[in-house]
């Protein structure tokens, strides 16, 4: 329960894409704290029990619910909603999968994988990987956003210009999030809740786990924002910094392919030095490792390097 929320939105208050002509789960006036009941990205499909076989059969159809809309009084277009995300509820189980067809490798890994994983909601330690390897928490909402303009069904899978399927690690408790308004009352939605996740989130999963959200929504009139942007309340890096990085790069014309190159290098780095399965070396990454754009200005070649916390191991 949550003593100061104004309501609850309850995790069969879902829905599977963006479209501006559903009914509202609410509708609350500005300034309204809101806790909402999220589900995992998989809507449930993937459990403690579950094996890879669950993962070859996951219905896409039912992938990123998320909770919502709520209809905020006053909301138009040309307005900003104004989320201030105020904590977040673990439940001390998650999963990342290897999905055939998804992640920046997917050409490199074509069959399923899956790793499941339980951590203590209370304290937050670092949750085991294997034998050895324990990876620093940092609770989010992955897909948090407003309805489009554009009629009809959109996915939910690509994030979009008010928000949406964003994968920002740092949208986390205590930053504020500022999102472009194109209908009245925003319709917003917020879902697809992490654990932890690289930067980058490359092979398509963080710790995705099911947990309860507490967020403040707000107004900015006539903000006209063109894409979301937000504020954080200090460092964004501190649970992983500790022990340093492991660092592999990317150089070349293609900040995609280089990124793959960057990813690529590391998921072999740790194969060797861990001896690691690759596909659970790739899993791993991306529940911790950032990608980031190191030099983007020295044409005709960009360099995208890759972070792996070595805190992870030591």
């Amino acid at each position: 329960m949550c003593k100061h929320c104004n309501y609850t939105i309850h995790g069969h208050q879902s829905h599977f894409g963006w479209d501006n002509s559903l009914v509202p789960a609410e509708r609350v006036e500005p300034g309204s704290t809101i806790l909402f009941h999220c589900r995992d990205s998989s809507a449930g499909q993937l459990g403690p029990s579950s094996t890879v076989e669950d993962v070859r059969t996951l219905d896409f159809g039912m992938v990123n619910p998320v909770s919502g809309p709520i209809h905020v009084e006053g909301a138009e277009p040309g307005d900003a909603l104004k989320v201030t995300i105020e904590s977040f509820a673990p439940s001390g189980f998650g999963w990342t999968a290897n999905i055939p067809g998804f992640g920046l490798l997917a050409d490199q890994f074509t069959e399923p994988a899956l790793h499941l994983w339980t951590y203590d909601p209370a304290t937050l330690e670092p949750a085991m990987f294997g034998a050895h390897g324990r990876v620093p928490l940092k609770p989010f909402a992955g897909t948090i956003g407003n309805a489009l303009k554009e009629p009809g069904h959109h996915s939910v899978v690509p994030p979009r210009r008010v928000g949406g399927n964003l994968d920002i690690r740092d949208l986390a408790a205590g930053t504020t999030l500022y999102l472009p308004v194109e209908v009245a009352g925003a319709l917003f939605s917020v879902g697809d809740t992490h654990a932890a996740q690289g930067d980058g989130e490359v092979c398509g999963t963080a710790i995705e786990s099911p947990m309860d959200v507490v967020l403040t929504l707000d107004l900015v009139k006539g903000a006209n924002l063109r894409t979301p942007r937000f504020t954080t309340p200090g460092p964004v890096t501190r649970h992983l910094d500790a022990k340093g990085y492991e660092v592999t790069t990317g150089i070349g014309p293609d900040l995609m392919t280089a990124a793959r190159d960057a990813v690529s290098a590391m998921v072999d780095f740790l194969a060797a030095t861990r001896n690691m399965n690759p596909v659970d070396a790739y899993m791993l990454v991306s529940t911790c490792g950032d990608l980031r754009i190191s030099e983007i200005v020295d044409m005709p070649n960009w360099v995208v390097s890759f972070y792996f916390p070595r805190c992870v191991f030591e």
